[in-house]
């Protein structure tokens, strides 16, 4: 985008078409120096080089006047730009991979599969926040570190798998430990911990209550939810001569100490008890834990008179030299 910083330039431009039309006006108008009395002898001589060129200086005068109304104008480009002034919430997702989540209550997929997609779209919808990964069986590991590369974040996501049969269990406060180990050093305006399980804790070293203690201690908030749900639910069984067969398991979620959790940290917990209440409980985790996003705007402007100044100047001086030279005319 194309301004000027001096706006009387209109006017000053005025001026030189009003000289440009009164000098064609008065050329138009004007009379011979030399009268004779016969100009017939004249018309048969050949027109030299110089008579077809004595409108060039008036030409190269009134451009190089326009060049210089509109340097003195001060052209100058525009380009706006933004500044993102906001500091992110970092976040980790803490999901239990052990073997009760391949019960099959959220139809048509089991409840690690399902909730998976819903941390995916979560992770796919969040900006300008560090988003982890750890998942938890009778152990807990970190799947990725804080990152605000979501795409290896998804792929690191979409890979989870349930845990070994050596490695099964459900170490809440293990998971929640690792997580919060992951989230001490960093540098957020905020720390928040989503913490998903379908069971209660039977594994670790450190029980649930001591992790929330961590947790609070260093400012993390902890958002719990339970998956499964109510009563009875169809888990699969692989049999290798009958095949696979179902068979159905009771809804083991320790919601006592999930609220716990939740309330000693300042987060909340969720149930859920099919897959689209799981997807409205990050919905609402969404909305809960957004980052305040401050633009401040501005627009820079880079000086363009160079580009008609010096053209201009050096047309006045090449008007100046062939009217003094070449084309000088006898007044």
């Amino acid at each position: 985008m194309l301004r000027f910083a001096a706006p009387y330039a209109g006017a000053a431009m005025a001026v030189v078409l009003a000289l440009l039309v009164w000098h064609l006006v008065r050329s138009r108008g004007r009379r011979a120096s030399l009268v004779y009395s016969m100009t017939s002898p004249f018309r048969a001589m050949p027109r030299g080089w110089t008579v077809r060129l004595r409108h060039v200086p008036v030409a190269l005068r009134v451009l190089g006047l326009a060049l210089l109304v509109v340097a003195f104008a001060r052209p100058q480009t525009a380009h706006h730009e933004e500044e993102v002034l906001t500091e992110g919430i970092d976040i980790v997702l803490t999901v239990d991979i052990s073997g009760s989540m391949r019960t099959e209550d959220f139809k048509p997929k089991n409840r690690l599969v399902v909730a998976k997609n819903v941390v995916g779209q979560f992770v796919k919808g969040r900006r300008n926040d560090l988003l982890g990964l750890v998942v938890f069986a009778a152990n807990a590991y970190t799947r990725c570190p804080l990152t605000l590369d979501y795409g290896v974040l998804v792929d690191l996501l979409d890979s989870v798998d349930f845990a070994t049969r050596e490695e099964d269990g459900t170490a809440i406060g293990m998971g929640l430990a690792t997580a919060v180990s992951r989230l001490k050093d960093a540098k957020g305006k905020s720390k928040v911990i989503v913490l998903l399980t379908d069971g209660r804790n039977n594994r670790g070293q450190i029980d649930p209550l001591s992790g929330a203690r961590l947790a609070q201690a260093l400012g993390i908030k902890v958002h719990t939810i339970g998956v499964g749900t109510e009563g009875e639910a169809p888990y699969p069984v692989d049999d290798p001569i009958l095949g696979r067969r179902y068979i159905n398991v009771q809804a083991d979620i320790d919601e006592e100490t999930l609220q716990q959790i939740a309330t000693a940290t300042g987060g909340r917990y969720f149930r859920a008890t099919d897959a689209q209440g799981l997807q409205q409980i990050f919905s609402t985790i969404d909305r809960m834990e957004r980052t305040e996003i401050k633009v401040r705007g501005y627009t820079r402007h880079t000086e363009q008179f160079a580009w008609f100044l010096y053209p201009g100047a050096l047309m006045i001086l090449l008007e100046l030299a062939l009217s003094g030279t070449i084309l000088r005319t006898i007044p």
